[in-house]
């Protein structure tokens, strides 16, 4: 434990540099109180609106609330959602200046409505898409030009079209001769795009996916699936199975199962971009793979016990690891 938490001790020094499809998530909440008259929907009478950083944002949101420095790499649209974003990225102490603006693109953004603490309704403003190579060539210019600045690098794909397969295969490129890490929060979609990549954090479901398992393997055979996505990816794979914890395969043959720390589930929007951003941030702060994946799990499990898109302080994560 002691290991863990100078390890976390060391997140105030490190710089990450996160690629992928930024969002801004919108919130409505409200109360229900009765059905309307006019169709048979709940009336949310609407008490407050708030904003925050979504998709890859949100994992560079969560870089800067653990202290580190975090530098925010993705596309945005010539639209008022940008500068709504960009605006929040700055008061949370994210570098913008890796957003490139694409006319051909909208910012997307993510809307949800709550009835107290129930979600009720999503809507989703975006124009999907792979970017096109003028963009591309934006991206990883500026990644090109930082990444000797920066400790690790995590892509956060969340398959609206920032990542392409010319993108990665570059960016894997640089990292391993520059000797920096590269952590992946996958889409199964684009399997073929992380290749060699330091860490790959798919979910269960993503995992039995990019395995191209017909069906979601019982716990038996997890074992069986992180061994096949090691073995085709040539990366290390930590497999986050939410109440069951995590599963880590790596490339000297260990396997580790590591039990879920959560106390309460309360939402589990934005658990997985915790939990990317502080295995990166532990990983840049001298952990080996099993460390990195506790603190993350540590720090998933406090995501999960609040309502929305949230994040962990440096604070929280000493506590929950010191009282366990």
């Amino acid at each position: 434990m002691n290991n863990l938490i100078r390890v976390i001790e060391q997140f105030k020094n490190k710089k990450i540099l996160v690629l992928g499809d930024v969002m801004l998530d919108k919130y409505i909440w409200g109360d229900v109180s009765r059905i309307s008259p006019e169709a048979p929907v709940q009336i949310v009478n609407v008490s407050k609106e708030s904003y925050a950083p979504g998709g890859a944002a949100n994992v560079a949101n969560n870089i800067a609330a653990l202290d580190a420095k975090s530098f925010m790499v993705g596309v945005v649209g010539k639209d008022h959602t940008k500068e709504q974003l960009i605006s929040d990225l700055k008061k949370r102490n994210v570098d913008v200046l890796g957003l490139i603006e694409d006319e051909n693109k909208r910012t997307i953004r993510k809307v949800r409505v709550f009835g107290r603490s129930q979600q009720l309704l999503r809507f989703d403003y975006e124009k999907r898409g792979y970017v096109n190579a003028d963009t591309e060539n934006k991206i990883f210019g500026f990644i090109e030009k930082n990444l000797g600045n920066v400790d690790a690098v995590i892509v956060s794909d969340y398959a609206k079209g920032t990542i392409t397969k010319t993108l990665m295969e570059k960016l894997i490129a640089l990292c391993k001769e520059k000797n920096k890490i590269i952590v992946v929060d996958p889409k199964p979609k684009h399997r073929d795009f992380y290749k060699n990549a330091t860490l790959i954090t798919p979910n269960h479901k993503e995992a039995y996916e990019m395995a191209n398992l017909a069906e979601e393997p019982e716990d038996a055979d997890i074992e069986m699936l992180g061994k096949k996505l090691l073995e085709e990816m040539n990366s290390t794979i930590l497999v986050t199975r939410g109440g069951k914890g995590m599963s880590l395969f790596e490339k000297d043959g260990k396997i580790t199962n590591i039990p879920t720390f959560a106390k309460e589930v309360y939402d589990i929007v934005g658990a997985g971009d915790t939990a990317v951003a502080t295995v990166a941030l532990a990983l840049a702060s001298g952990a080996d793979f099993e460390e990195a994946a506790i603190i993350a799990n540590y720090a998933a499990g406090i995501t999960v016990g609040k309502v929305g898109t949230s994040t962990v302080s440096v604070e929280e994560l000493k506590e929950s690891i010191e009282n366990a």
